[in-house]
């Protein structure tokens, strides 16, 4: 028996978890034309999104970070779980068009005045903040690569208890035996970093692609 896995992952099954996550009409249209887009698996999926939204509700989110937008579908999910009142969302997007297209897709969502979002580096734009707690959840889905230097800076910016939620972390299974070099050993030495940190408690669940979900202490 498989550790972990208690069903099998049919298209049928996938597709009925998507059609059992809230999905209004604006996120079904972001979920189709980025899904026409070269670079389609970028975006999260339906239950990943409906997932993102509930939890930023569930820890009360005031002040929450986005490392890696694309075309908003998450940021959209993230900004509707926020404390309604003061909640404020910073979203870090490397790539201007994709900035702009996320930017269009929040205005019809209706959530462009609790979200902002930083164009550039993203390791640039989290230097640029001040190194002190500030977020209560953090989404991470931006460049493998860069995943253990964003890790350092993003905890830094954490409060305690605050959740961080990290995309990719299967990376389509390579971790379980990456190629020397590739991002793929870069996310299973990150893996085996987060799961050894002391700072903080993590679990790794098979959502999507794989999410860590790491707690300050």
């Amino acid at each position: 028996m498989v550790r972990g896995a208690k069903t099998i992952f049919t298209p049928e099954a996938l597709d009925y978890l998507a059609q059992h996550s809230r999905q209004d009409d604006v996120l079904a249209r972001v979920e189709r034309e980025t899904s026409e887009m070269p670079r389609a698996m970028m975006q999260v999926s339906p239950d990943q999104g409906a997932l993102l939204q509930l939890i930023t509700s569930a820890v009360g989110a005031q002040n929450a970070l986005e490392v890696g937008t694309f075309t908003g579908y998450s940021a959209i999910c993230i900004a509707r779980g926020l404390e309604p009142r003061n909640g404020r969302l910073t979203c870090l997007e490397l790539d201007p068009d994709f900035a702009a297209i996320a930017q269009r897709n929040i205005e019809e969502a209706g959530v462009a005045d609790r979200v902002e979002i930083r164009v550039g580096p993203a390791g640039e734009s989290l230097d640029a903040m001040p190194e002190e707690p500030t977020y209560d959840l953090v989404f991470l889905d931006a460049d493998k690569t860069g995943y253990p230097a964003y890790y350092e800076r993003i905890l830094s910016r954490m409060k305690p208890n605050a959740l961080l939620l990290i995309d990719n972390v299967l990376m389509n299974g390579d971790v379980t035996d990456p190629e020397p070099g590739s991002s793929a050993e870069t996310v299973a030495r990150l893996n085996d970093r987060i799961a050894q940190d002391d700072r903080v408690d993590a679990a790794f669940a098979l959502i999507a692609d794989g999410v860590a979900f790491v707690r300050k202490r």
